[in-house]
């Protein structure tokens, strides 16, 4: 079984569609930060006219699901692992692809 590894500015951007399709602006206009706290797991800022958001892991998974069906055109429900890598920072790791 392979496994794809999403980059950390898909990551990005998939949160940037996810946020612009929810709050009906381009995704131009969205601002990201990816975190991961020891305690908390993997979490992002976002930023939409000024206002935050703080969005947690299943957001993230969630907007990665929309990224594979919408911009990968790849099956949704695959196996999506975030992982923080030394070198390429927040990355995704989805299984079955």
């Amino acid at each position: 079984m392979e496994t794809l590894i999403i980059s950390e500015q898909d990551v990005i951007n998939a949160v940037c569609k996810y946020i612009a399709d929810k709050k009906q602006v381009q995704p131009q206009e969205v601002e990201v930060e990816l975190m991961y706290d020891d305690d908390y797991g993997f979490s992002a800022e976002v930023y939409v006219a000024d206002r935050k958001q703080v969005l947690i892991t299943q957001n993230l998974i969630e907007a990665l699901r929309g990224w594979l069906d919408q911009v990968l055109n790849m099956n949704p429900y695959l196996g999506i692992q975030l992982v923080l890598d030394d070198e390429e920072g927040i990355v995704a790791h989805i299984k079955g692809s």
